[in-house]
């Protein structure tokens, strides 16, 4: 069986509601449109950009994107994204 690896702070919230008396605030839904578009306006923003790669890279991303079933652009950006989050897994 897999256990799960918790961070810090996800034990920190768990630690949080299991052993205090957390209370919704009175203005949830005001709240929760609030952090939404913030969230909107911050994270889904999308800048195009401009650079070159090697042509067989470009084929081989294109025939793994194949493979997924996604646009290669789609796994471009999907791989940037790992990568400058730290998620990204080398099979070293």
């Amino acid at each position: 069986m897999k256990t799960t690896q918790y961070t810090e702070e996800e034990l920190e919230i768990v630690d949080y509601i299991e052993n205090s008396n957390p209370q919704s605030i009175p203005n949830l839904k005001e709240e929760m449109e609030l952090i939404t578009n913030i969230v909107s306006e911050n994270v889904q923003k999308k800048k195009q950009v401009n650079f070159r790669l090697l042509e067989s890279d470009l084929e081989k991303l294109k025939t793994k994107a194949l493979i997924e079933g996604i646009p290669y652009q789609t796994l471009l950006s999907s791989i940037v994204h790992k990568f400058v989050n730290g998620t990204m897994i080398s099979k070293t």
